[in-house]
């Protein structure tokens, strides 16, 4: 840093306010509330959502949000995104409040700190990782430290080097947004071509159609875990249990044969978050009940094509937000069952494509993670002083 900036604390230079909870007491007024929900990564304010609420007039007249004040979220986050996230309010025009899970930031004097300069150093705090540092864990919530957030030290240029710092970064944070932007946009296309590519990959043959119930021997879904089930094995994405080897005589704790699968098959997630994912299974598991289980009948179809067939003609079918899948469901989904040379045909062309695809989102996604360094390496030569 500059020998002839100043340091302050930012609770030297700063107010702070608690955030709004809508309180029961009349009269009421409707107004803008910010929730953490309208931080985006990139520390600005994402207005398309804010939600307008009822709350107490007496509480609001202390929270009213004024044009420059930074909104710090104090509480929320999650494991891959610290609490700390800051953005500033520019809106002159209507009525505005805070969450609760949020605090406000708001400059003393104008003339000597510009709040657009402090809001781009608490972010760069942010991106950096220096704030998760300050922050504490309750309940499943993290909660920012502060106390400990309050006593930063800030570099302190004078007025008009702030303002010059501003500039250069806003401009060259602009180049590389639009940068970053066309990389994502790149790696949307790469998406989408190749999973086109997979479709066609499925339907290009003149192939007769059967259902999923013609072609599968059972079909069935999971049922309660047993109470003295063991080994339980998750899935590796979803976290659904498989209760692996639960039942060692048939019939135990209430099950049919089948209900113990010892074959090659594919499970389906009905429900849930994970609804609709498959995986390829060996047995023996029990599967539990929000699984369906359709065993290929190997004269007609492979388990391998079967799952390719289901992720990329069934789900999609279905709809993008699936509520549940049944066993009747699934049952009656046609398919294109080709010969079985030409399933594994498929099958291994769809694999050299799926290798192919995660290479290249390996590579967009360790450009865009650049552009991130970059403005973290930006960022600390400005507040350093090397900015020119």
């Amino acid at each position: 840093m500059k020998q002839s900036w100043e340091i302050e604390k930012l609770e030297d230079v700063c107010d702070f306010g608690n955030g709004l909870w809508t309180g029961k007491k009349p009269p009421f007024q409707k107004v803008g509330v910010i929730r953490n929900t309208n931080f985006t990564k990139e520390g600005k304010l994402d207005d398309t959502d804010i939600v307008f609420l009822d709350v107490e007039k007496s509480q609001y007249a202390k929270r009213k949000l004024q044009f420059g004040d930074i909104i710090i979220e104090k509480s929320g986050g999650g494991p891959k995104q610290p609490v700390g996230r800051v953005v500033i309010f520019d809106k002159k025009d209507g009525e505005f409040s805070f969450s609760n899970f949020t605090s406000i930031i708001r400059v003393k004097s104008p003339k000597q700190l510009d709040f657009t300069y402090l809001h781009r150093y608490l972010f760069f705090l942010y991106i950096s990782g220096e704030t998760e540092k300050m922050q504490s864990h309750s309940t499943g919530i993290r909660n920012l430290k502060f106390d400990e957030y309050k006593s930063i030290k800030i570099p302190f240029p004078t007025i008009q080097e702030q303002k010059r710092i501003v500039s250069v970064l806003d401009k060259t944070f602009a180049a590389i947004d639009k940068a970053k932007a066309n990389t994502e946009k790149n790696l949307q296309n790469v998406r989408e071509f190749f999973e086109s590519y997979l479709h066609r990959l499925f339907e290009s043959g003149e192939w007769e159609t059967k259902t999923v119930g013609e072609v599968c021997g059972e079909i069935f879904a999971g049922g309660d875990a047993p109470k003295n089930a063991f080994s339980i094995e998750p899935t590796s994405k979803f976290q659904i249990p498989i209760y692996a080897n639960a039942v060692k005589d048939k019939g135990l704790y209430g099950y049919t044969d089948y209900a113990r699968v010892n074959k090659p098959c594919v499970t389906i997630a009905a429900r849930g978050s994970g609804t609709g994912h498959t995986e390829l299974r060996e047995g023996p598991f029990l599967p539990i009940v929000r699984l369906i289980v359709c065993l290929p009948d190997s004269n007609y179809i492979t388990p391998e094509f079967l799952k390719y067939t289901i992720d990329n003609l069934v789900i999609e079918r279905s709809g993008s937000a699936i509520p549940q899948l049944t066993v009747p469901m699934i049952k009656e989904y046609e398919i294109p069952i080709p010969s079985l040379k030409e399933q594994n045909h498929i099958i291994n062309r769809a694999e050299i494509i799926k290798s192919q695809k995660v290479q290249l989102e390996k590579i967009f996604a360790k450009k865009i993670e650049r552009y991130n360094d970059l403005k973290r390496s930006i960022l600390q030569n400005a507040f350093s002083g090397g900015l020119v």
